[in-house]
């Protein structure tokens, strides 16, 4: 892999969660995972036992990932190896997210997020 030197002259982030990633410089390998279940109700009731992954399916399916059949051909030459970034403003990462100034031959990034909108019965007016 090749290596560079990453330059930031100033970076401003307000807010990172769940898995995200703040990187200056080169990484071999990147992996986030993100699993979170989105629970919306019209009263204000809350359970104890909430919020087991194994309920729900969305959270064990594989990703099917498409074979790429296409070669890729690099050819590339670097006369200053320097990676040279002014200024990053970011107002939030979130749910297995990346922000890098630098080189990574293999990121692996995932976030599963299940809705859930729990309304009340109503009764049918004729």
């Amino acid at each position: 892999m090749l290596q560079r030197i990453s330059k930031v002259d100033s970076f401003f982030l307000k807010s990172a969660l769940f898995s995200s990633t703040i990187l200056i410089g080169d990484a071999l390998r990147i992996f986030g995972n993100s699993r979170a279940l989105a629970v919306q109700r019209e009263a204000e009731i809350f359970f104890d036992e909430e919020g087991d992954f194994a309920q729900f399916k969305v959270f064990s399916e594989p990703i099917p990932l498409p074979p790429i059949y296409e070669p890729i051909l690099i050819d590339t030459f670097q006369l200053n190896p320097v990676i040279k970034v002014g200024t990053i403003d970011v107002k939030g990462l979130s749910a297995a997210s990346i922000i890098q100034i630098g080189s990574t031959p293999y990121i692996s990034m995932e976030a599963r997020i299940h809705h859930i909108r729990q309304l009340l019965e109503r009764e049918e007016t004729q």
